[in-house]
């Protein structure tokens, strides 16, 4: 039976600099840092000041930040392969000889502006435009190389980095071969090599399930890879472990399969019904998936036996820290079929005593088109805290939380993709931060697809 703990209040974060933001965090917010003791409710945070607008329009930082601009869709990859791919998604960064890989990954559905060029050896599907870009940075934001990571993959939302540093690309379409112009069963996980081009594998980590992914991330003591699904009608999508035949063994192990395991949370059969942040819940369970590849029916749908299975509307961000998993449930409306409302959470899950604990709950408490709801990708800050990249409704931006449970914008996006009547702003995805001194933060905005670096005064909390 689910225990409660005492949170502290509900507060709205209000005039931030720039923007004059809504927002609202509540929650164990202690449970983000590995269990260091929070000295402060929630609530207002100056962070690194107030956001400065942009004169050229692209990105409001706070006063000493700087942006470079690595990379904008439709431009040509020094590779010579084609245009940079649209749909800007999940990212990560891999150390190499004083410089950084970034591996991104592109949300293409058929109808992409540009797709991921069908480079022959990296292809999986020419049918499908999706896949991940690889770029080399140096100093300076300077980016020496560009090029096609993987192709013919399709709707590559986000992924994950493995400790053996390999990136993980995560399909969210669970397409059968016939549908459009695809010539092969899509809806899964592909390993890809930041460092060489070549020695990436076309082919689908099938044991790792078929189903509309979202984000991974690896437990590096044993191996395991926790995987989310965002499922867009009921019934939601389950939160997922993977345990592979070889833990831990490097590039290409994931092949040698293993087995899928759907979270069953005791009594809870929709992760939205759980609604007072610090709620711990002890004895989760893990079931084994019937059919993984759902070759007749989605796994979703299948047979989890008598208990059933436990459902999440809008799984998103995914990611290993300390001794524990997080995930993110960037949304929950019951009038789309949930149990309840909430505007995002974030959900701490512990291998080691089986307990599942709400960390954080976000959302404006007046406006929703003000931003602060809809959580998306997620990590852990080097200088102290976490980011939060935003996708909801209105102005987006990246925001920070302190250990001490303050709140404060980092970033904003200033791209109109809308009109200046009624103006849109695409959201941030793929947050990261340099492998190397932690004093680069790396980010993409999802459209117009733009990759920024962003350098100043980042310092310990």
């Amino acid at each position: 039976m689910p225990v409660s703990r005492s949170v502290s209040r509900r507060q709205v974060l209000a005039g931030t600099g720039a923007v004059g933001a809504g927002i609202a965090f509540s929650g164990a917010v202690e449970e983000l840092f590995a269990g260091e003791a929070a000295a402060a409710p929630v609530g207002v945070g100056e962070g690194y000041g107030p956001l400065v607008p942009d004169p050229e329009g692209l990105l409001d930082l706070p006063r000493g930040f700087r942006y470079t601009v690595l990379s904008r869709e439709g431009e040509p990859m020094g590779s010579g392969e084609g245009a940079v791919p649209s749909n800007f998604d999940g990212m990560a960064a891999f150390p190499v000889r004083g410089r950084t890989w970034l591996v991104r990954n592109h949300e293409n559905r058929p109808d992409a502006e540009h797709g991921v060029p069908a480079v022959e050896e990296v292809t999986y599907d020419p049918g499908a435009l999706g896949g991940c870009t690889a770029l080399e940075v140096g100093h300076g934001g300077r980016v020496h190389t560009e090029r096609v990571a993987i192709a013919g993959t399709a709707v590559n939302c986000a992924g994950g980095p493995t400790p053996w540093r390999t990136w993980l690309t995560c399909e969210e379409n669970e397409d059968k071969a016939g549908t459009g112009d695809f010539t092969k069963d899509h809806g899964f996980v592909f390993e890809v090599d930041p460092y060489r081009q070549g020695r990436t594998v076309p082919e689908p980590l099938t044991a790792m399930g078929r189903f509309q992914h979202e984000a991974i991330a690896v437990d590096p003591r044993d191996g395991t890879v926790y995987e989310t699904e965002d499922a867009f009608e009921k019934p939601f999508g389950l939160f997922y472990r993977f345990l592979p035949e070889k833990p831990r063994g490097g590039f290409g192990s994931l092949r040698a399969g293993g087995r899928l395991e759907a979270m069953r949370v005791p009594d809870v059969a929709d992760l939205s019904a759980v609604r007072e942040p610090g709620t711990v819940i002890h004895g989760i369970e893990w079931v084994r998936v019937p059919d993984p590849l759902a070759k007749e029916t989605a796994i979703r749908f299948q047979d989890f036996g008598r208990g059933g299975i436990t459902h999440a509307q809008k799984l998103e961000g995914c990611y290993w820290g300390g001794d524990r998993v997080y995930f993110v449930t960037s949304f929950a409306k019951k009038d789309e079929g949930s149990e309840a409302d909430h505007y995002g959470q974030v959900w701490s899950y512990e291998p080691g005593c089986r307990r599942l604990t709400l960390v954080i709950v976000f959302g404006p408490d007046t406006d929703v088109q003000k931003p602060g709801e809809s959580p998306d990708n997620i990590c852990l800050a080097p200088h102290g805290g976490l980011m939060v990249c935003e996708d909801g409704g209105g102005a987006q931006h990246v925001y920070g939380v302190t250990r001490r449970r303050e709140v404060y914008p980092l970033a904003r996006n200033r791209q109109n993709i809308g009109t200046e009547d009624e103006p849109e702003w695409g959201e941030f995805a793929g947050v990261t931060f340099s492998p190397r001194g932690r004093t680069t933060m790396y980010v993409n905005v999802y459209d117009p697809g733009t990759t920024f670096a962003i350098t100043g005064p980042w310092r310990r909390r």
